[in-house]
């Protein structure tokens, strides 16, 4: 395999089930060599090709409706239907039926890259360890969504911080440009749908945000109502990466809407899928936390057994499988998580040397 080569064949694919945006992709194949983890965030239909390369026992896991992508960075907050400040996984575009196995290693490895950028101190093993515990935990407990209100007072903080400043926010939102060309009619109209009230004026703007999914087509409208702003998003539905890992010519609709409605969850009601679209509300308190917004404190191990737990809500919504993710977990040797993922790490950074040299 050829990362190169796959990056062009698996990209030519995806422009075969909708629009690329050719400047972004430029700016994805950048940000791609300029560290081991941009580029793992990036490349993860690289993941797909390379997953059963781990182990054959791993492979065989017991499976479940997987986030697929997931990683340290895959966690934000929004607002349920009370208007509860929710903390969780935030985005599944690839979400597909996988063992239960793929997401831990996935999540692990995503810490073994940021441990040896530095941006976290504490050792490999005990975060592998400290995310087995939190997703073992929400496993016997039977999952329950992070609610930050009276509870995880420690998330509460990090959700509230100065870095999620509201005026930041709006004002780095509102000074992109308004997009001259034609939107696709779906877009529009699925953005439609969640504004307050019909007939509101809007403008939109092309948001380039991610490093999965950037590349894709991704629309705010934001508009000023009742005193204040308001952003909906728009961003293109994808197949699967698996779907092109394994070779099939044509993929399954996204697995994105039932996911999310059977996990443990309080679900953002302003999150909606389309044939073509997920849309949600964009705010300050409804996005994507950044590892750089984790309060640098003497245990590091805390947020990650959240993200554990946060995991084992998410697959807790294949109940079938659920007995026998629980059997299998048991079984493993001590370390096999931290094993896994250290292989995995080395993969990854084996074939961002190669894309940077060749960048």
């Amino acid at each position: 395999m050829n990362i190169q080569r796959d990056t062009h064949d698996y990209e030519a694919w995806l422009a075969r089930h909708l629009t690329l945006v050719a400047h972004d992709l430029d700016c994805k194949h950048t940000r791609m060599a300029k560290a081991p983890f941009p580029f793992f965030r990036a490349t993860f239909y690289r993941w797909a090709q390379q997953w059963a390369h781990v182990g054959a026992s791993l492979a065989r896991a017991p499976a479940v409706l997987s986030v697929g992508d997931l990683h340290v960075e895959n966690f934000g907050t929004w607002r349920d239907g009370e208007g509860r400040l929710i903390w969780g996984i935030n985005d599944f575009d690839e979400a597909f039926p996988l063992p239960y196995t793929n997401d831990l290693v996935r999540l692990a490895t995503s810490v073994h890259l940021t441990i040896a950028a530095g941006d976290l101190s504490l050792k490999t093993r005990d975060a592998c360890e400290a995310i087995l515990a939190g997703y073992t935990e929400g496993l016997q407990a039977g999952g329950r969504p992070l609610v930050l209100a009276e509870k995880h007072p420690r998330l509460r903080a990090q959700a509230t911080s100065s870095l999620r400043d509201p005026a930041a926010f709006w004002e780095k939102l509102t000074k992109l440009p308004t997009v001259q060309a034609d939107l696709p009619p779906s877009a529009i109209k699925a953005i439609e749908r969640l504004l307050p009230e019909a007939g509101l004026r809007y403008r939109v703007v092309h948001r380039c945000a991610g490093l999965g999914s950037l590349g894709r087509q991704r629309w705010v409208a934001i508009a000023e109502w009742r005193g204040g702003y308001l952003a909906r998003e728009a961003k293109a539905l994808a197949p699967p990466a698996w779907v092109w890992a394994n070779g099939r010519k044509e993929g399954p609709e996204s697995f994105y809407q039932r996911i999310v409605a059977q996990a443990v969850r309080a679900p953002d009601p302003h999150l909606r899928l389309t044939k073509r679209w997920v849309t949600r509300r964009l705010a300050p308190d409804c996005s994507r936390i950044e590892l750089a917004d984790l309060p640098h404190e003497r245990d590091e191990t805390w947020p990650l057994c959240a993200m554990g737990w946060e995991t084992a809500n998410v697959h807790l919504g294949s109940q079938k499988a659920i007995t026998a993710v629980a059997r299998d977990l048991l079984q493993r040797p001590r370390g096999w998580l931290h094993r896994a993922a250290e292989e995995m790490a080395d993969i990854v950074h084996k074939d961002w040397a190669a894309w940077k040299e060749h960048a």
